[in-house]
């Protein structure tokens, strides 16, 4: 159909048609030197460079002229910057680009000139018009989100190679607080790119830094962005604070959304994963642009069903079936009586009310799987709303603002917290003595027949406001601008044990009030499990207020080219709160406002930035077709952790036209966030035992510290890249680009916490938070404090070793690896290929877990990234008919927590994606979709996933529990 329409159109007007095939979505940027000329010979240009099929009536460009267009950027931006300000728009047709004229009336004269004039910042680089000069960036865009049957935008960026899903995630929050999991307490979802941690990358919404979720205000909450917003997915992957400033360590993820969109569309989806989770999806966008300005509006509704850990086979306590061990839980119901350190079996059957001591089973336990009736992901339901305009005025004035508003509420059936014996008095009416002690018994007990389980349940809401008046002054442009942000978190923890009215209700001598735990579940008062029920309530809220002044434009010429300026002074107030009510302990609740959570936080900032062309294709010089230098630095002054310079270089040279290398170097760091440091005033010190093969009977008396250390300091890394970039114009359908990185962090901030069980079994690892034999004067100290618990009874000489579990600067991390992505897209069967890989190999990862501690090989272990991360892309494409897949792989590793070690397969899954469009590209038209994510519905390889209070048979970390996932979408422009 496109060529008949060509041929048509080639019969009537004539036509510009230069057939360049597209390069792959993922694939990297182009340098531009298009100068300022007319608009049909600019676009022969911009497709030899780019690689682009532009389509055009010639009759269309008469009479339009391009301001052309400099710099390294991605093909999307340098062709907006083509056409800015000429009446015309750009369609995707198969593949290709049509330009249309907009149905809007022409702009005046001097309004079309100040539009052609605009240029596009991209992530990485404050220069408009510009790329980040050596620096890696992939750009992921709306075709590509479209052809993923992914629905969020978390989706979307966990299939990044470079990506590590362990940390604050829906999947991870319950798994186990390894990688900081456990701060997400609203299900949020993060990035963590490279592994460095979620609060190491970066998160921008157009540009600007949302208000901040979790506890402490840890991560950017990827779920409360609509994806039917999204225009394009920009992600930096090399440290930026010279350009961005704090938590750019790893690389920054911008998220560039459709404010220049015109029309309207409304996309419907509607998937289940086999019937075990359900997924709907609602959205409608509108865009309206005339001459001085444009207005979009998108809101979207969002609804995915719980996945329940019983539709699982590998979400068990019991993982027997697998080859691996029985870590089911001693509370069960019936309950299980301990006298002495021997256990008793209570029969189930009966109510308590009549049981004696030769009822009893010794030695046997009744198990429980606490795993069995809870939920692997959350039902969540999220309501978005975004919307943003642009007036442009008079004498070079330019006002924009936008408002990101969205609302999230879940529900989930949670692992019951860490349960405790309890001590039952000979004064209980039902009171059994299992070994004629004549004394209290201990009980095991689990209240879930009775309480029901425990559910989290809340709602998350978050706001995002930006303004930003713009003026230009001949080629400079001067902006002032403001943001603010707030994101709120609510969660109601239900049904959990008060501990404090159990015991009372122990004590109690009535039989019909009093608490019995020698039944089966069903033989309590319904007054007395009311009584005994409690809850904890959580309250957090971040606020962000910023400002900033900035300017940027040619500073002068050189033979090569311009000399560019992008300076800038900038101003945030940061402040986090929170807010808690605990009905678990005491007979009454406890309320609590963290008056250890520090102040507000104010961070002052200066940067400039310059690119500065060093020699030009026109001054033939041998070997070098172009070659560019960029130099950055930002100075941050933080009211709580004091002053930090970061600088960074950037190099690109072109060899040969259509290759490039490029290097880059600088320095990154991180502010603590508001919980790391509150230092010790939140802490427990526990005399305890543990596994430890080299003492006497195999454990070892110990003191663990938890909570936080005092005196944490930012983290702080340097980091360099070499990379090669080439798309040959022998073959223009070839693309790709080659990367390889090195980063030295130091400082990390963290806990080694989950496993301190582990720390003298695994000595080659944890040896550096091991202080063995211990000082005494420390132990008095830790013995002296009032948080300091003594279950055991152990005396200062009877401890072995010092475990630090606490949060503190603990580890530095080398790591280095190769990024790589390559895409191929011929011409065949009249229609066009998309063919590609890209992949993510890390080599080392070497971690000194303290000062002085030996440095470990992680990568490739449990908790850490896997060695290969691989996605590979095939589809094809014809008049309005696509079908498109992709494979996804994660290699093995090693569970060096389980002994002895244990080797675990890598996973491979298969996505695919049938779609058909009715009707015209460029204009009304209905886009059906059916997507089938995981479509062979391949299971997670089985690891012993264990931690201090439960076990699991996967790892969410590197690998998810949805399987198949079939969809059905409808996309309707009208």
């Amino acid at each position: 159909m496109k060529r008949l329409w060509m041929a048509a159109l080639l019969t009537t007007t004539g036509c510009l048609a230069i057939a360049m095939p597209d390069a792959a979505a993922q694939t990297g940027e182009t340098d531009y030197d298009i100068a300022e000329q007319e608009l049909a010979d600019a676009l022969r240009a911009y497709a030899r460079a780019s690689g682009r099929e532009v389509i055009a009536a010639a009759q269309l460009l008469e009479g339009r002229n391009s301001a052309g267009v400099q710099g390294r950027m991605s093909a999307d931006a340098a062709l907006d910057r083509l056409i800015a300000g000429t009446g015309l728009i750009a369609e995707r047709v198969d593949g290709a680009f049509i330009l249309r004229a907009q149905k809007l009336p022409r702009p005046r004269p001097s309004e079309a000139n100040a539009q052609a004039k605009e240029a596009i910042i991209i992530t990485g680089t404050r220069i408009r018009g510009t790329g980040p000069v050596g620096s890696p960036v992939t750009t992921i865009d709306r075709a590509a989100i479209e052809q993923s049957g992914l629905t969020s935008v978390q989706q979307i960026v966990q299939t990044l190679p470079q990506n590590f899903n362990a940390g604050p995630n829906e999947a991870t929050l319950g798994a186990g607080t390894r990688n900081g999991a456990g701060a997400n307490g609203g299900y949020g979802s993060s990035i963590n790119l490279k592994g460095l941690g979620a609060s190491s990358t970066l998160v921008l919404i157009d540009g600007t830094r949302p208000a901040l979720g979790g506890l402490g205000g840890v991560f950017a909450d990827l779920s409360m962005v609509p994806l039917s917003a999204v225009e394009r997915i920009e992600v930096l992957t090399d440290g930026a604070s010279a350009i961005y400033g704090a938590d750019a360590v790893a690389g920054v993820v911008n998220l560039r959304l459709r404010n220049a969109f015109r029309g309207a569309e409304t996309m419907l989806t509607a998937g289940s994963a086999d019937g075990d989770m359900t997924n709907r999806m609602a959205s409608q966008i509108l865009g309206h642009q005339w001459a001085q300005g444009h207005l979009v509006f998108a809101y979207q509704y969002e609804d995915r069903g719980r996945l329940a850990a019983a539709k699982r086979a590998y979400m068990t306590e019991d993982l027997r079936r697998f080859g691996g061990t029985d870590s089911r839980s001693t509370y069960g119901v019936p309950g299980t009586l301990y006298v002495d350190g021997r256990p008793y079996a209570i029969p189930a059957g009966q109510d308590g009310r009549q049981l004696s001591a030769s009822d009893l089973l010794p030695d046997r336990v009744n198990y429980h799987d606490a795993r069995a009736a809870t939920d692997i992901l959350p039902h969540q339901r999220t309501h978005s709303l975004y919307t943003a305009g642009e007036i442009r005025f008079g004498g070079g004035f330019a006002f924009r603002a936008s408002l990101l508003a969205a609302q999230r509420h879940f529900e989930k059936i949670a692992l019951a917290e860490s349960s405790r014996p309890l001590t039952v008095p000979v004064t209980n009416p039902f009171y059994v003595d299992a070994a004629g002690t004549g004394g209290p018994v201990s009980v095991r007990y689990n209240f879930a027949k009775e309480l029901g389980p425990e559910i989290d349940r809340g709602r998350v809401r978050g706001a995002t406001a930006t303004a930003t008046l713009e003026r230009e002054i001949g080629r400079w442009r001067l902006a002032i601008g403001g943001a603010y942000g707030r994101q709120t978190e609510r969660r109601i923890d239900l049904n959990v044990p008060n501990r404090a009215r159990i015991a009372e209700a122990l004590a109690d001598r009535d039989p019909a009030t009093a608490l019995n735990l020698f039944g089966d579940g069903s033989a309590n008062n319904p007054a007395t499990i009311a009584f005994i029920r409690g809850s904890r309530i959580a309250t957090t809220r971040f606020d962000s207020h910023s400002a900033s002044l900035r300017a940027d434009g040619p500073l002068l010429a050189l033979p090569a080219g311009e000399v560019r300026l992008a300076a800038g002074a900038e101003y945030r107030r940061e402040h986090y709160r929170a807010h808690s009510l605990s009905d678990v302990s005491a007979l009454t609740p406890i309320e609590n406002f963290n008056p250890e959570l520090p102040g507000p936080r104010h961070v002052r900032s200066a940067y400039a930035e310059l690119n500065i062309p060093l020699i030009g294709r026109d001054m033939a010089v041998p070997a070098i077709q172009r070659l560019d230098l960029s130099l950055a630095a930002r100075i941050e002054d933080y009211s709580d952790v004091g002053r930090t310079t970061n600088p960074k270089i950037g190099l690109r040279w072109e060899a040969l036209e259509g290759v490039a290398l490029r290097a880059s170097y600088g320095r990154s760091f991180r502010a603590p966030s508001f919980e790391e440091l509150i230092g010790p005033a939140v802490s427990l010190y526990l005399a305890t035992q543990v596994a430890d093969p080299a003492a006497p009977g195999g454990r070892a008396n110990i003191l663990a510290l938890f909570g936080y250390a005092p005196d944490i300091r930012p983290e702080r890394a340097t980091s360099w890249t070499a990379g090669l970039d080439f798309a040959p114009r022998a073959l223009p359908a070839l693309r790709g680009a080659l990367t390889y990185y090195h980063v030295d962090y130091r400082d990390r901030i963290g806990t080694a916490n989950e496993d301190f069980a582990n720390f003298l079994v695994h000595r080659d690892i944890f040896g550096g938070l091991v202080e063995e034999p211990p000082s005494p004067e420390r132990l008095a100290f830790y013995f002296g404090e009032p948080s300091f618990s003594n279950p055991l009874g152990l005396a200062p000489g009877d401890i072995r070793a010092i475990l630090d579990g606490r949060i503190r600067n603990l580890a530095r991390l080398r790591q280095s690896g190769v990024d790589f992505d390559v895409g191929f897209t011929p011409e065949l069967a009249n229609g066009r290929v998309e063919l590609g890989l890209a992949g993510s190999h890390i080599l080392r990862i070497d971690r000194e877990l303290a000062a002085g501690a030996p440095a470990v090989n992680i990568v490739g272990m449990l908790a850490s990234p896997s060695k290969w991360r691989l996605r590979g892309r095939l589809g094809w494409s014809r008049d309005g008919f696509a079908i498109s897949s992709h494979v996804n792989h994660v290699s093995g590793y090693r569970n060096q927590l389980a002994t002895p070690a244990q080797p675990v397969e890598g996973w491979t899954t298969f996505d695919v994606q049938i779609a058909q469009r009715i009707g015209s590209a460029s204009g009304r038209h209905l886009r059906l979709a059916l997507s089938a994510i995981n479509i062979f519905d391949a299971d997670p390889p089985y690891v012993s996933n264990r931690s201090n209070i439960s076990a699991f048979g996967y790892d969410p970390d590197k690998a998810n529990a949805i399987g198949r996932l079939l969809s059905l979408s409808a996309t309707i422009r009208w």
